[in-house]
């Protein structure tokens, strides 16, 4: 029987803490406490990740440098995990072994090809784009029985069974590759106050060219893109505590805001832990984020998931028989060394510095974030844990416009497919740090967990369920607010 919701503790087993006196606390809380000043930026708001921001670079490598505050010795691990971050991985047997081992399904290569330039990935943008940075996760219902006793309200799933958890739309010669993902738009028009109008694409996702039959008849697909790197240490150091104080399950406060906890269960630390990474917030640190990629994505077994032939299911054969990389001196095709050297650099991706915090019109806009609500799920701010072996990350000031907390967005933005405790309407508040930047880094402007939105405006009024009010009140605010909404969130 598992607990109930209420009864349920959740630490941070993955953190060399240094505990929080007292009176620590206490300046904590005020130094979180929400603003009702805008008349100027507040203190260090120019620095949303701490000491760790860096300057913000007017090119396509602003997602990719090390925290600021990275010693001389330590950034020679942050070059190393970029390398093997940006590695492209070859099919087995191989005479680079440090290199076999890919596949024999996968979506990508490399980390860096799904995350170019650290960045956020895009949906294919016409018959001939490959989705490189995009996939379709796929699962079947569960039963009660396959649910995980340890964790209140879990919604069991299963591996869709010809295809698993996500569908590999490459594979390596003999192998049938899982299909490829079709996507469909609907353009539908939205009337915004002051004579404006807004046009939005609705999607519709199926699978084409299936490699091994058709899907199961209560498959539910989710489309993914790959969210930018920047800051995921330093959201790892946030207290578990202090996210969890953010949450409120049955809307006590009557504001029509109930976030969730996600709670699932880590491989690493065998137990339950409150996930943090991921559209759904599916996992619960960088390392097991990580693992997980390599074995998903590229097929690259480790230790923490480390079938040498990635996500074959019994069904594909051809899969299951493929040569892999495992065996060698490595013991698993990415070993426990290499696995943390990506870590460390994906934890160590620093946030840009802000430059018009104080500009007239960012602030009015933020003024306008805060009165709209927006705070509601969008938390401004968190200080970090004291660490004992991260200095990086180690109480640090942080401004990543995110509680961490699963929403329900609405019937508009459901993929209707469950996830640990997420339901089919529910997702994880993304962080907003760097939002602005990512035309420079990316090329596009396509946001939300699929990239239907082709702008921060279509984002804004694709929010619905408990953010409906304020999708409301955005599109019936004056002009002018709208617009400085538009310039604020553009400067973070």
């Amino acid at each position: 029987m598992a607990l109930p919701a209420s009864a349920q503790s959740l630490d941070d087993p993955h953190l060399p803490l240094i505990p929080r006196p007292p009176e620590e606390a206490a300046r904590v809380a005020t130094v979180t406490a929400p603003t009702t000043d805008f008349t100027a930026a507040e203190p260090f708001e120019a620095n949303p990740g701490g000491a760790a921001s860096v300057r913000r670079r007017a090119n396509a490598d602003a997602f990719s440098q090390p925290s600021n505050n990275i010693s001389f010795e330590r950034e020679l691990g942050f070059k190393l995990g970029n390398g093997l971050f940006r590695k492209l991985w070859v099919s087995s047997p191989s005479s680079t072994l440090a290199s076999d081992g890919l596949g024999p399904l996968y979506n990508a290569r490399s980390c860096q090809r799904c995350h170019l330039k650290d960045g956020r990935g895009h949906p294919p943008e016409g018959p001939e784009d490959e989705a490189t940075s995009m996939f379709l996760r796929i699962s079947v219902p569960g039963t009660p029985e396959d649910a995980i006793a340890e964790i209140a309200d879990y919604i069991a799933t299963l591996p869709e069974p010809h295809y698993g958890g996500q569908i590999q739309d490459h594979a390596l010669p003999g192998v049938p590759a899982e299909g490829k993902m079709q996507i469909t738009y609907e353009a539908r028009e939205v009337a915004l106050s002051g004579g404006e109008t807004a046009t939005l694409r609705a999607p519709t996702y199926a699978l084409a060219s299936p490699g091994y039959g058709p899907l199961a008849p209560d498959a539910m697909l989710s489309p993914r893109v790959a969210p930018q790197m920047i800051g995921l240490g330093l959201l790892e150091a946030v207290p578990a505590a202090d996210i969890l104080a953010g949450a409120d399950p049955d809307d006590a406060d009557g504001d029509g805001i109930s976030g969730r906890a996600q709670i699932v269960w880590s491989v690493a630390h065998d137990a339950p832990m409150l996930g943090r990474f991921g559209l759904k917030a599916g996992n619960p640190t960088i390392l097991e984020q990580s693992a997980s990629a390599f074995a998903g994505d590229i097929g690259i077994s480790n230790p923490l998931f480390p079938a040498g032939y990635g996500e074959c299911m019994t069904a594909q054969a051809e899969c299951q028989k493929a040569p892999h990389g495992d065996g060698d001196a490595r013991g698993f095709e990415i070993d426990g060394e290499g696995l943390d050297l990506v870590t460390f650099y994906s934890r160590n991706l620093a946030v840009p510095a802000r430059t018009k915090a104080n500009d007239p019109t960012v602030l009015r806009g933020k003024q306008v974030f805060y009165d709209t609500g927006c705070t509601g799920c969008h938390t401004p701010k968190f200080v970090t844990h004291r660490l004992a072996d991260r200095p990086e990350q180690s109480f640090q000031l942080i401004w990543p416009y995110s509680d961490l907390l699963l929403h329900d967005m609405g019937e508009g933005l459901a993929d209707n497919r469950p996830e640990a405790r997420a339901t089919g309407q529910e997702w994880r508040t993304p962080p907003l740090w760097g939002i602005g930047l990512t035309q420079q880094v990316s090329g596009h402007t396509y946001f939300l967990h699929d990239g239907r939105a082709r702008s921060l405006l279509e984002a804004l009024l694709w929010h619905g369920g408990e953010a409906q009010p304020q999708r409301d009140a955005v599109v019936d605010m004056p002009p002018e607010d709208r617009a400085a909404l538009i310039k604020f969130l553009e400067s973070l």
